[in-house]
């Protein structure tokens, strides 16, 4: 059992340690949220959650992978079903017809707005949502996004994939465009499944050569590839190292956090 003394230094040290992952807390959860209030109550339950459970902390995954579970595991929790969302039986069913293709410069230019982008991410199931979000745009390596939600690394990977792939026709918003597709290498199924990895630089050169003949020769593959590209780039661009948790939030927090370091346990009780 840990005494008094011990649990209270553990909160203290983590308090410490919270406050610098304060901006990548606030990027994640606007990004799979749908409002900036719904953000920060995560972000402030999150602490909350974080200082509570400072005893069982015991620093097997780091502070910034255990606050964005927590923080995961709390947008699960408030998630409802919506009715908007894809579904990813019918996005895979859309990118296994080879007649099937998008406008790759209206996608990358939607990805490339902000509004646009977090618009286009919420139509997207939470679980493919936090995987891409978490490796594209936080920069996640896909065994920290398995670590972060409790899945294993080949799951991480499929979530990635199939959340790309979602995003992408999300933010097509029906400007697809249907071509005809014959005489090239691979059919265009197993080449939008490799291109995932292509773009993580994971496949072996065979495998890459393939791949890129059939993109060479392919009608409709190649502005799928563009607008995966565009839109993977954008997302890391929400990871803005200049982003500025709101004031508000950052004093509320600041104040939970300065009030543990201190062990004030009077404060410690209050919501930030």
């Amino acid at each position: 059992m840990v005494d008094s003394s011990t649990t209270a230094e553990r909160r203290r040290e983590l308090a410490h340690k919270v406050g610098a992952e304060l901006p990548g807390l606030y990027r994640y959860a606007r990004s799979i949220t749908s409002n900036a209030d719904e953000a920060e109550d995560l972000v402030g339950e999150t602490v909350l959650r974080a200082l509570d459970r400072a005893p069982q902390y015991r620093g097997a995954a780091s502070v910034r992978t255990w606050l964005h579970q927590i923080l995961g595991h709390l947008a699960v929790d408030r998630a409802r079903h919506r009715a908007h969302e894809l579904s990813v039986e019918d996005v895979e069913s859309s990118w296994r017809d080879e007649s099937y293709s998008v406008d790759a410069a209206t996608v990358v230019e939607r990805a490339e707005s902000a509004a646009d982008l977090r618009d286009a991410l919420v139509h997207l199931p939470d679980h493919y949502r936090r995987a891409v979000v978490l490796h594209d745009a936080e920069a996640f390596t896909a065994a920290e996004v398995a670590e972060i939600l409790g899945i294993s690394l080949s799951a991480a990977k499929q979530r990635i994939r199939r959340g790309r792939m979602m995003l992408v026709s999300a933010l097509s918003r029906g400007n697809e465009r249907r071509t005809a597709n014959s005489g090239v290498p691979l059919d265009c199924w197993s080449a939008r499944e490799q291109v995932s990895s292509y773009i993580d630089d994971e496949l072996d050169p065979p495998a890459r050569r393939a791949l890129e003949a059939h993109l060479a020769g392919c009608a409709t593959c190649p502005p799928l590839y563009q607008a995966l590209v565009g839109t993977t780039s954008a997302l890391g661009n929400l990871h803005d190292p200049d982003s500025v948790v709101p004031a508000a939030l950052a004093e509320r927090i600041t104040r939970q956090l300065d009030s543990v370091a201190r062990d004030r346990p009077g404060e410690r009780g209050s919501a930030p």
